[in-house]
């Protein structure tokens, strides 16, 4: 038999989503708290929305609080066209990176590099080869 354990997100008696780790529960719970408190404060608002699109609006600016909140503190967001690319281009950035500190590591140097007195190891072959 197995045991499995589970953690259930209740609000309000009902439950609303089943987790398999503490840590997603936790985070899920924080995200219904922060839509709640989202909700309170757009239904303060001078707005025209009726009650489904308040909650559809507060849910969404909750799950995306990660995106909404560099917004709010006057980051320009990245648009669909412009995210890709920067994204590549730090990830190949970093690939480069991650490959000059390799080498730095380990002490090998690459194929075809010519034996210099800047390379203790090539300066020493040369001075025995000459």
């Amino acid at each position: 038999m197995a045991v499995i354990v589970k953690y259930i997100v209740v609000r309000n008696g009902d439950e609303k989503m089943t987790f398999a780790t503490k840590k997603e529960a936790d985070n899920h719970d924080k995200m219904l708290d922060i839509a709640d408190n989202l909700h309170d404060f757009l239904n303060t608002a001078e707005l025209k929305l009726n009650e489904k699109q308040m909650e559809d609006v507060a849910l969404y600016l909750a799950e995306n609080a990660g995106k909404v909140m560099p917004i709010l503190r006057g980051v320009k967001p990245q648009t669909k066209e412009t995210a890709p690319e920067t994204a590549e281009k730090k990830t190949a950035e970093k690939k480069t990176a991650e490959k000059k500190t390799a080498v730095k590591k380990t002490g090998t140097k690459k194929s075809g590099e010519k034996k210099t007195a800047d390379n203790p190891k090539s300066a020493k072959k040369a001075a025995i080869n000459n």
